[in-house]
């Protein structure tokens, strides 16, 4: 099969393209022809050199795919051949990636398509969409309906997951973009109030909007300004950390422990199969009812995988902007 791979971690110009053997479903395990798979700043980081784990040689990269069911491994009973699916998950903990005409996943990892629904749409909604809905759920931001929640910057891949998925859960929504092109992509998506935080005193209009401050805030940003964050948060805030795993910024431990503030972080790898299976139907149910919209930025062909990572990377280290939404490649 043709496959996106890199037989050492590096720059963009590390990987290649070209033949590797077909993979065969073990236990528990499917295997399936990737229609879209989609990529992640996670991608770009393990393939730069991240040393969260071991990686199989050659390493195909990419974490989410859709496709459909080409092949079922003993004891997989959850899905039939030719059935369409989506998943992510893949790539990480030193599983295989999904940059590829083929990846063999473990069953639970899946989770059906709707047939109203694109592969590109459940691709574009894939660790993203997962990622939002477990750091809004119970265990982390605890989101309730009527309540507010502050999503610093809302048009990125996360962000507008979580800006239509507290929508969707009965929220006041209110965002930030660098652009009024991006301001206007958040409202589209449901956001009630969003600002411009290159032209706007973002604190003072969140202050007008909520005088008490907000119940939940979502940072997507890699060098997070706790003084501002608490400066607009309720008491009992609840705030959610996902990006700057090398910053260590300044924390206002007085103004975030009198208002009973607390910090949420996490990793969408390590949850349970179990729990990433509820985010799994929800997304799923969400999308088949026009609740969740992906933003798609750019698509790729399996060839121009090394210039999507550089595309991801301006983006996400260099604040490029010049991507607004998901960037998907097409095997």
């Amino acid at each position: 099969m043709k496959a996106a791979y890199i037989e050492q971690t590096g720059p963009p110009e590390v990987i290649q393209v070209g033949e590797i053997p077909t993979p065969e479903p073990g236990e528990g395990q499917v295997l399936v022809k990737v229609v879209t798979a989609a990529l992640n700043p996670i991608d770009t980081y393990i393939r730069n050199g991240a040393n969260y784990w071991e990686l199989p040689k050659p390493f195909v990269t990419g974490s989410d795919l859709a496709g459909t069911i080409e092949k079922v491994g003993p004891g997989a009973s959850r899905y039939q051949v030719g059935q369409h699916v989506w998943g992510t998950n893949q790539g990480l903990v030193g599983r295989q990636g999904t940059f590829a005409e083929y990846a063999v996943v473990d069953e639970h990892w899946l989770y059906a398509t709707p047939d109203n629904v694109s592969d590109d749409a459940a691709a574009a909604c894939a660790l993203t969409g997962v990622t939002a809905h477990l750091g809004l759920g119970a265990d982390n931001a605890a989101l309730k309906t009527g309540e507010t929640i502050f999503v610093h910057g809302g048009s990125g891949g996360v962000g507008s997951m979580v800006v239509q998925m507290a929508k969707a859960m009965g929220a006041t929504v209110l965002a930030t973009a660098g652009s009024d092109e991006k301001a206007e992509l958040c409202k589209e998506l449901g956001a009630d109030y969003v600002f411009n935080y290159k032209t706007q005193n973002v604190a003072e209009e969140v202050l007008k909007v909520c005088p008490a401050g907000v119940n939940v805030i979502w940072e997507t940003i890699r060098e997070p300004d706790f003084d501002f964050l608490v400066s607009i948060a309720a008491e009992r805030c609840r705030m959610v950390l996902m990006a700057g795993r090398d910053a260590r910024p300044e924390f206002p431990v007085g103004p975030f422990y009198v208002k009973g503030c607390s910090l949420h972080g996490f990793v969408m790898f390590k949850v349970s199969p179990e729990e990433m299976d509820v985010c799994g139907q929800q997304i799923s149910r969400w999308l088949s009812e026009g609740k969740l919209k992906p933003q798609i930025g750019k698509i790729f062909p399996l060839a121009e995988a090394a210039a999507a990572h550089k595309l991801q990377e301006d983006n996400t280290l260099r604040q490029a902007g010049t991507l607004a939404g998901k960037i998907l490649i097409k095997p």
